[in-house]
């Protein structure tokens, strides 16, 4: 084998993809996309992503690849946040893109935000009604468990005043 050929297949090695499995969902926060989507039958899909894109969780199509989708929405609502700061200098609620196959709606939820997806046909009164507790609920969930978390950690700090 020659050099160039071994560098050859080290490089498409390099290239091949890996299969990756889904992170595991949130599985609250998948019991508020599930009602969420149970009470609005228009919702053709939901998401949860934290705001550097990483996917908290989804009831998305199968057709949909929820990572991406993940960061496409947390670049909107980077990008949505720094247009309602800039414009009026107050905080960003939500975003409503309409589009010819339906809409997608992206709500600020805490450090997170929520993702709905509708056909065309779909009341967005109705939509603003059911998704926006959800957000705020998720938000709240989200929170809790963040301060649960820090309040089981110690350092070694701790560790040292306790003995």
């Amino acid at each position: 084998m020659t050099a160039r050929k071994k560098m050859f297949g080290e490089l498409m090695g390099r290239l091949t993809k890996v299969a990756m499995s889904e992170p595991e969902q949130n599985a609250v926060v998948l019991a508020e996309l599930k009602l969420l989507r149970e009470r609005a039958p228009q919702l053709t899909g939901v998401l949860v992503a934290s705001s550097d894109g990483l996917l908290v969780a989804h009831d998305l199509p199968t057709h949909l690849e929820p990572t991406a989708m993940a960061a496409m929405a947390a670049a909107q609502l980077s990008l949505s946040h720094r247009l309602a700061t800039t414009a009026h200098g107050g905080g960003f609620h939500e975003v409503v893109v309409r589009g010819t196959a339906g809409y997608v709606v992206i709500y600020a939820a805490g450090w997170t935000s929520l993702t709905v997806l509708a056909g065309p046909e779909v009341n967005v009164g109705r939509l603003h009604l059911e998704s926006r507790p959800v957000a705020r609920a998720v938000a709240e969930h989200l929170a809790a468990m963040a301060n649960d978390s820090g309040k089981h950690r110690t350092t070694n700090t701790d560790r040292k005043e306790r003995i």
